[in-house]
């Protein structure tokens, strides 16, 4: 199994970090997008779409999209709940770190980190704050009652909020505001097989 990947990028460190708690064997390709290094020929062969992460399995199948890379991994293990409610929880987290977080948490940490300070796009940060702060408020909340997010054990859900939340300070959001938060930082860094984001 093949594992194409920018260690900094938090959709990729998802996908790190689910291979190492359940301790399978892969090889990490390393694939800069931000050096155009997802927009080869070899590479659009393989993911049109010109994103990573990008799972290959040995059989030639591939498979792209953070998430979807999570679950499949996750299959028959803890991480993702047998039971349909509690699967369905996890889901529901997933899909909100998808579309009410990572545009906004991963994005302002793109633009401060990787694009010069005169850049258009920097005109975009107090909008991404805006709604990226709404999204940590929604975890706040949660995580203020649930030890987790899927019911009460450690899941896919964490690993897929953890992966950006973590490194939300880069992007400018100021996480002393979020006790529950960083609680949960600390439950998630305990278990096992955790391994750090690579930067």
């Amino acid at each position: 199994m093949r594992v194409y990947g920018m260690a900094a990028s938090g959709n990729c460190y998802k996908v790190q970090l689910v291979l190492a708690h359940l301790g399978r064997e892969h090889a990490w390709i390393e694939t800069d997008s931000t050096a155009g290094a997802t927009r080869t020929p070899a590479f659009l062969a393989l993911n049109p779409n010109g994103k990573v992460p990008l799972l290959e399995r040995d059989d030639g199948r591939v498979l792209a999209e953070s998430n979807a890379i999570l679950c499949y991994l996750a299959d028959g293990s803890p991480l993702l709940p047998a039971d349909a409610w509690q699967r369905a929880l996890a889901l529901q987290w997933m899909f909100f770190e998808q579309y009410s977080h990572e545009p906004y948490v991963a994005v302002a940490r793109f633009i401060r980190r990787w694009l010069p300070a005169d850049h258009a796009r920097h005109a975009d940060l107090p909008r991404l704050i805006e709604r990226g702060t709404q999204a940590l408020d929604v975890m706040e909340g949660h995580l203020a009652q649930h030890a987790f997010f899927a019911g009460e054990a450690y899941s896919v859900a964490d690993i897929a909020l953890f992966a950006y939340t973590h490194v939300a300070a880069e992007g400018g959001f100021d996480l002393v505001r979020y006790p529950a938060i960083t609680a949960w930082f600390d439950r998630v860094r305990t278990q096992p097989g955790f391994v750090p984001m690579q930067a």
